[in-house]
């Protein structure tokens, strides 16, 4: 971004207290802020202007939140991030499946927030840097569909090559467990778990510096794995 460019943040948030607060605070972090109180008036902004992060809060008056998250991914790849009081593990993968980045329980900190709203867009920006992604000594390049660790290529399997697109797509975002193995191996097999772990503890051998210390392939407790790059 230019220097002094202001990241425009939209609050889509029903109860007006809340939102207000959420307004006052990220202003005076000097962020460009806009508010829409349900999922319609959230469109209606995001068709309307550029939005580089969107915080959504699941309980909107005309539209339930995941929905309006996943209809805000299929027209932009923007940093959502989930304000929330639901705070059982269901709630929480259904709504990074649907597309969100990040998901944060009510009540919550205001600092906790402008962190990871902060770190989001860090993200965000290197992920704009095109399909080349840098992982440790490893280079990854969507395009020629190639790894290279120190400048040596890096032998992968058809389906270690798959596992590493779909998260090096979802580069920094959690994606779910479900969701992998979705899109690997099929939708008749999102309940074989030990797939998965197998084939990211190969990758893990293949990419990280040390596998039982991954620096870059992290799980997510409960909810997925998420691909680390650098900047």
């Amino acid at each position: 971004m230019p220097p002094g460019y202001r990241h425009t943040v939209l609050v889509v948030e029903d109860e007006a207290p809340i939102r207000q607060l959420l307004v006052t605070t990220l202003a005076a972090e000097g962020f460009l802020v806009h508010e829409a109180g349900s999922a319609t008036e959230a469109l209606a902004a995001a068709a309307a202007r550029r939005i580089d992060l969107f915080l959504v809060d699941l309980g909107l008056p005309d539209l339930d939140g995941q929905l309006l998250v996943r209809r805000l991914r299929a027209s932009c790849q923007r940093p959502i991030i989930v304000l929330s009081a639901r705070s059982n593990e269901a709630d929480k993968v259904a709504a990074l499946d649907a597309g969100a980045d990040d998901y944060l329980v009510k009540p919550f900190s205001v600092p906790e927030l402008h962190a990871r709203l902060r770190a989001s867009l860090r993200r965000a920006t290197r992920n704009d840097s095109g399909q080349q992604l840098r992982i440790g000594e490893v280079l990854v390049d969507l395009d020629a569909m190639t790894v290279t660790r120190a400048g040596t290529p890096v032998q992968l399997t058809a389906t270690q090559w798959r596992l590493l697109t779909v998260l090096a797509k979802s580069a920094n975002r959690v994606v779910t467990s479900q969701a992998l193995l979705r899109d690997v191996w099929g939708p008749h097999q999102v309940e074989q778990g030990h797939y998965l772990r197998i084939y990211m503890r190969q990758l893990r051998q293949k990419l990280e510096a040390d596998a039982t210390q991954p620096r870059y392939l992290l799980t997510e407790p409960g909810l997925g794995y998420r691909l680390v790059i650098d900047p």
